[in-house]
């Protein structure tokens, strides 16, 4: 499987901007910029790379410790998975310098204790976890 996203920039860097187009249609001339991703933290005017990594995290996590809990015989009620990117500004320039996950999960009939133990699974072992392994991710979980 390959999936493809088309970015399209036009000037500089500060005050150039661009749009993002995938081929599902879902991000379609979607619009970023160096204002987007730092001046408007509400981010209610277009995107940014790093949301769309923690985007991307968020549901590959939230579907591979979906797919443990069914290969154990649980079906989850509800899998609530927040990614929070962090962007510092460091000597060389910026960079991310953590991923936190949050999750919530309602599963009937599983304990908590197995219940972290699987989701801690799920955390090093999607894909986007591990094409993210140069960063430290951290896991947050509440269960009930």
């Amino acid at each position: 499987m390959k999936r493809k996203v088309t970015a399209v920039w036009k000037g500089t860097g500060a005050e150039g901007s661009g749009t993002l187009t995938g081929q599902s249609g879902l991000l379609k001339e979607t619009p970023y910029s160096a204002k987007l991703r730092f001046q408007n933290e509400e981010g209610t005017e277009g995107t940014n790379p790093e949301e769309l990594i923690a985007a991307a995290h968020a549901g590959c996590f939230a579907m591979a410790l979906s797919f443990g809990l069914s290969r154990e015989g649980y079906t989850p009620e509800r899998l609530e998975a927040k990614a929070t990117v962090q962007l510092d500004k460091l000597e060389g320039g910026f960079e991310i310098t953590g991923i936190t996950l949050d999750l919530h999960g309602v599963v009937p009939g599983i304990d908590e204790a197995t219940f972290i133990q699987m989701a801690e699974g799920a955390k090093a072992g999607c894909p986007v976890s591990k094409a993210l392994k140069a960063v430290p991710i951290s896991l947050n979980v509440t269960f009930g």
